[in-house]
């Protein structure tokens, strides 16, 4: 075994990762910084940024960026041309790497060294990592470093990011490097011309073409098993099938599984709550603590199983290599509507959030399209939704079994089904209305091979999620909450009068001359509340529900008791009504200030804010007058 020789990290020293989409470069990422990662985004950009910490034997720590994925140095997207701007350390804020791992995928050689030899060019010290050494092994490919490294004139290690201690490699060769920091560089000094850079493509085809040649790996090998599962999963009728049976067992899932944590969690409050009430006096703070902190945000946290729930599901599918196959098979759907197939994966991610949803259009080149996405994206049922749609499912639905089916599962999944239906209902109206949006748009994307998920990734992926979560519970909807329980409790209520206390307080004033406008929905003043409330975000509304009900009940379990509690004040149609509502409305802020960021303007926040209240107002008032009349 060579001796290693290791070197002190100066501090600040930047290592990227950069790599073709689809190369495993996340699972290296993820290997080598674990947990000591955070997400956030770029200085001035919107695109998601991946940056963690390695801790170095020989002292320091390396600081670890995961850049956007790309397939060349000539940017074509907003996501490419963030990844380009930070290797020339033109990205504000943010230094020019000091060294570079290029990951590649060791099964497709061909389309990743043309990236190296274009990241080579930029003159920063860099190691090549073959990743998925195992399964080009698995395939008959037989791949020689030391060859390779001789043809690049580049250090070349393999690499299995998906197992533990195949990052080993790449820890070794940064542990070697004699470390010295980049100089800040001037905007234009030492930067290519694109336009040269993209002349050098055919050149650095034929350069690939001698190389594989003298590896004697240029005949293509296909994945034969990820072949025979396309056959099934991509067939023209009964992929789509596939798609939707998948998707229905996502939601029945998300009740079912869900049931017993958000159990254990309600009797935690509840225990909680009564608790506090026998353990403090009865003073102004204690009502804070039990009817404002408790009430509200435990009424949010209960629904945390269903969408880590939901979170596992969407990541099993991303891991696996299904998700662009869904794209796949979704294009001539997409394309109805005056969009493609690469519409899909944003749509997907707004599921999750709608603003990283609306980040991820950064990889639509055509900007028509980009901005249709972004239109519609919003009305995507993202994971904030989750809890008001569990709330009043529960509070409406029967537990019951229909036909072997979840009956409230089902029901979640005909909302969701409406929200998808909703959105290419505004991008088939915007088809009409422009003469761009009337013409094709062939798909081409790249179909990755299926792979085995593995756990760790899955399990940090959670938990990011989660954190996210919690820490909105902790921040956002803690002062809203607070902010909430004061207007609800002041002023107090004058001698002599009648009625619950709550109606005389700014709460009630403000939610009494709200429901002018809301009542032709069936909304009551408590849901005017809720609904002004929750424009900061929309689970904020279960937890001013929860709070204004608490007030009103001073009963300290009717936090985690909500949903009985509206079943029995609410009419049906009322019920019903506020799902409908929710499946268009524009309920949080933080969408519309990521459209602004994408688009430049507050022209299309502004439009978006008008038609989805149009379309909320329209599907809420039909809901009550039909259900109404029928019930």
């Amino acid at each position: 075994m060579r001796e290693q020789r290791l070197h002190m990290v100066p501090r600040g020293t930047l290592v990227a990762l950069v790599g073709n989409p689809n190369c495993g470069k996340s699972a290296l990422f993820n290997r080598l910084t674990g947990s000591r990662q955070k997400v956030a985004n770029y200085a001035g950009a919107t695109v998601e940024k991946k940056e963690g910490t390695l801790p170095m034997a020989s002292g320091g720590a390396l600081r670890v960026l995961d850049l956007p994925g790309v397939y060349s140095l000539y940017p074509r997207s907003e996501d490419e041309r963030v990844t380009c701007q930070v290797l020339l350390g033109r990205s504000p804020g943010e230094k020019r790497p000091d060294a570079l791992v290029c990951v590649l995928d060791a099964t497709n050689l061909r389309r990743g060294l043309r990236l190296v030899l274009a990241v080579k060019r930029l003159g920063l010290p860099c190691l090549v990592v073959l990743n998925m050494a195992d399964l080009a092994a698995g395939r008959g490919l037989k791949i020689d470093p030391e060859a390779l490294s001789l043809a690049l004139g580049l250090p070349v290690v393999t690499c299995v990011a998906v197992q533990a201690g195949g990052e080993q490699a790449v820890r070794e060769w940064l542990a070697e490097q004699p470390w010295k920091l980049s100089p800040l560089l001037a905007r234009d000094a030492n930067a290519p011309d694109w336009q040269h850079e993209q002349a050098k493509v055919e050149a650095d085809h034929e350069q690939v073409q001698t190389i594989l040649r003298g590896l004697q790996l240029d005949a293509l090998v296909p994945d034969l098993l990820s072949d025979r599962v396309d056959r099934v999963v991509l067939h023209p009728w009964l992929g789509p099938l596939i798609l939707l049976v998948v998707l229905f067992l996502i939601f029945q899932a998300v009740f079912a599984w869900a049931t017993v944590p958000m159990d254990m969690i309600k009797s935690g409050v509840d225990a909680l709550s009564a608790f506090a009430v026998q353990a403090l006096p009865d003073i102004w703070w204690r009502g804070l603590l039990v009817q404002g902190l408790l009430a509200g945000m435990g009424g949010v946290l209960v629904f945390l199983p269903q969408i880590l729930i939901l979170f596992f599901f969407i990541l099993l599918l991303e891991e696996s290599g299904y998700l662009p196959r869904a794209a796949f098979l979704l294009d001539r759907i997409m394309g109805g509507v005056g969009l493609s197939g690469r519409s899909f994966i944003p749509l997907l991610s707004s599921f999750a959030c709608a603003v990283p949803g609306i980040m991820a259009t950064r990889t639509i080149a055509n900007r028509r399209d980009r901005m249709v996405t972004i239109l519609i994206a919003p009305l995507m049922t993202c994971s904030a939704r989750l809890p008001v749609y569990a709330l009043l499912i529960g509070a409406f639905v029967p537990a019951q079994t229909w036909a072997g089916m979840e009956l409230q599962g089902l029901v979640l999944l005909v909302l969701y089904l409406l929200g998808i239906a909703g959105g290419m209902g505004v991008a088939w109206v915007l088809k009409l209305l422009t003469q761009s949006g009337r013409q094709p748009r062939p798909l081409m994307m790249e179909l990755p091979s299926y792979h085995w998920p593995t756990l760790g990734n899955l399990a940090l992926g959670l938990w990011q999620r989660a954190w996210i979560f919690l820490r909105r519970v902790g921040t956002v909807i803690l002062l809203l909450t607070v902010a909430l329980w004061a207007l609800a409790s002041y002023p107090a209520a004058p001698v002599g009068a009648v009625g619950p206390a709550i109606e005389h307080s700014y709460a009630g004033q403000i939610g009494h001359a709200l429901q002018v406008l809301f009542a032709p929905l069936g909304f009551n003043w408590q849901i005017s509340v809720a609904l002004l409330t929750g424009m900061a975000a929309r689970e904020v509304a279960i937890g001013a529900l929860a709070t204004v009900y608490a007030v009103v009940a001073a009963d300290a379990g009717a936090a985690t008791a909500l949903a009985p509690m509206l079943a029995e004040q609410w009419s049906l149609a009322t019920g019903m009504a506020l799902l409908a509502w929710y499946i268009f409305a524009p309920q949080c802020l933080s969408t519309l200030v990521a459209i602004h960021r994408e688009s430049g303007n507050w022209k299309l926040p502004a439009i978006t804010l008008v038609y989805q209240l149009a379309l909320a107002y329209g599907a809420a008032f039909i809901t009550f007058r039909v259900v109404s009349h029928w019930v």
